[in-house]
């Protein structure tokens, strides 16, 4: 697929995609000759379609999608170290490492959930207060409206 195919399928622009390439969150970009025009597979569309949603969902910014990224790349390594028959000790390193990776994902998720908390309450709390006010004009006004 070229880039223009790959963009309307994610719903990103291609310039997107060429900047997730230059922070190397998509590798489509490194295979290629100079000049040649950009081609990528299904692999490339999911891992697209991943990082966006990501994205919008945890409200990452390109360094923390950089970082979660690599995690995930990272474990996986270690899945196919896993199962590359290595020794027991070296099975106590792969699961040691991929807690810590699992634990690092887990605290950039974490934190946003505790700035989405922060903003829910500032919301309710605006909330609250319109809906005191509304009612002390209620109050005021006989409930007739303006006095």
């Amino acid at each position: 697929m070229r880039i223009g195919e790959v963009a309307e399928r994610v719903g990103v622009t291609p310039r997107t995609i060429r900047y997730y390439e230059e922070l190397g969150l998509l590798g489509a970009g490194a295979a290629r000759a100079k000049g040649a025009h950009r081609v990528y597979g299904e692999a490339d569309v999911t891992r697209m379609g991943e990082l966006i949603r990501l994205r919008d969902l945890l409200g990452l910014t390109l360094d923390e999608l950089v970082t979660l990224a690599e995690a995930e790349e990272a474990r996986a390594a270690l899945r196919d170290q896993w199962h590359g028959d290595p020794t027991d000790e070296e099975r106590l390193a792969i699961v040691e490492r991929a807690g810590e990776l699992v634990r690092q994902q887990l605290e950039l998720v974490r934190s946003r959930q505790r700035t989405l908390g922060d903003f829910a309450d500032e919301l309710e709390a605006k909330l609250e207060a319109l809906g005191e006010r509304r009612t002390e004009l209620l109050a005021g006004a006989g409930g007739s409206g303006r006095r």
